[in-house]
């Protein structure tokens, strides 16, 4: 009998205690281990996200630091740069439409000319770069979509076709001696400020038309040009331009005179200044410019009419007084795209030359 217990004592031992022991053993390591492991991972994490904050702290304090905004000013100045193919267009190849001889010129020497020739230096600064980016943004569209205008050029210098340009001689010759070189610099800076950037929709350079002044409100594309709806080039209201010359003038035609201007284009034309209806305005734009005017016996679109009788816009009203044919208008221009005079009233309450261009073209970018 105590043999049999002590068999079993052992058989217990062997197969039930010493398992159990050495199991349990290794599961301890194994936990302890385990925990280190975490405890590891938790202060691993905590480091991390100690010096992500340090970084998150660090990039936000630095925007106090005058040194290290020039130099993020500096890198995104480069990448505009980058992004903008000048190589593509690095020159223009400029019609002199007097001369019919063509000028090859680096596209920011040319833009000098052009927005010397377009807008007055004495324009806001802001004014003048809204002028730079849209001009920049008309001859690369120009080049891009209208390359068989001119045979051997990619645009002309006549303002009635594309855009005026007028070289640097012959602009400080018509300034004021003393204000030349400082209203050539002022132009040059508007210029190299914006340097590569354009006026884009979906990606693409736009047609950027500007004018003089829109008397208030600019035009649809739509009714200046028919069929051609550019959906950037829609009617927007502008105030502050009342206060300039081209906002407001007077053409008074004898009735003679209008019946020669009028049989220039139209030998059959008549008018009989007895009726009360000899010219009457039939219909108007959205916009408040005149769309379509009957003239004697011709029924002409508002953008006819302002060229036929000479005037600066086809915003306009008439008196008839005696022999005397009075037309009061309100604009200088077509009306479409950017007002110069509006850019101007906008930079003078303190728009931003991309602020600017946005208020002028709908869903526009600047690239």
């Amino acid at each position: 009998m105590k043999k049999i217990l002590i068999y079993s004592f052992l058989f217990v031992l062997l197969f039930f205690i010493f398992p159990v022991m050495l199991t349990t053993t290794p599961k301890k390591e194994k936990d302890e281990k385990n925990a280190e492991e975490t405890v590891a991972e938790v202060a691993s994490e905590k480091e991390k996200n100690k010096n992500e904050t340090e970084v998150i702290e660090n990039n936000e304090g630095s925007t106090d630091n005058k040194d290290t905004k020039e130099n993020i000013n500096k890198d995104i100045e480069n990448v505009e740069k980058e992004e903008y193919d000048y190589e593509k267009y690095k020159t223009i190849k400029l019609l002199n439409s007097k001369t019919g001889q063509v000028e090859e010129l680096n596209i920011d020497e040319y833009l000098y000319g052009v927005v010397s020739s377009e807008m007055p230096a004495s324009f806001e600064v802001e004014a003048l770069k809204a002028q730079a980016i849209v001009a920049r943004t008309y001859t690369i569209y120009q080049i891009k979509n209208n390359s068989m205008k001119h045979e051997n050029a990619d645009i002309c210098d006549d303002y009635t076709c594309c855009q005026a340009w007028i070289s640097k001689e012959d602009r400080f010759a018509k300034w004021d001696e003393n204000e030349a070189e400082s209203n050539w610099n002022k132009v040059v800076n508007a210029v190299d400020s914006t340097k590569g950037k354009i006026i884009a929709y979906n990606g693409e350079p736009i047609n950027a038309f500007f004018h003089a002044n829109s008397g208030g409100v600019t035009e649809s594309s739509l009714n200046i040009w028919g069929e051609i709806d550019y959906p950037y080039l829609k009617s927007v209201e502008t105030a502050g331009e009342e206060g300039y010359t081209q906002y407001s003038s007077e053409v008074s035609l004898s009735q003679e005179e209008l019946l020669n201007k009028m049989k220039e284009k139209y030998k059959d034309f008549e008018i009989d200044y007895t009726k009360s209806d000899c010219i009457k305005i039939l219909e108007y734009t959205t916009s408040g410019r005149v769309k379509t005017i009957k003239i004697g016996n011709k029924e002409i679109a508002g953008t006819e009419a302002r060229t036929l009788l000479g005037l600066k816009s086809t915003n306009f009203t008439f008196s008839i007084t005696g022999d005397k044919i009075i037309f009061y208008v309100i604009g200088y221009g077509h009306g479409v795209g950017m007002s110069q005079t509006g850019a101007d009233a906008l930079a003078k309450s303190g728009s931003t030359c991309e602020e600017i261009i946005k208020h002028f073209y709908t869903g526009v970018e600047i690239k």
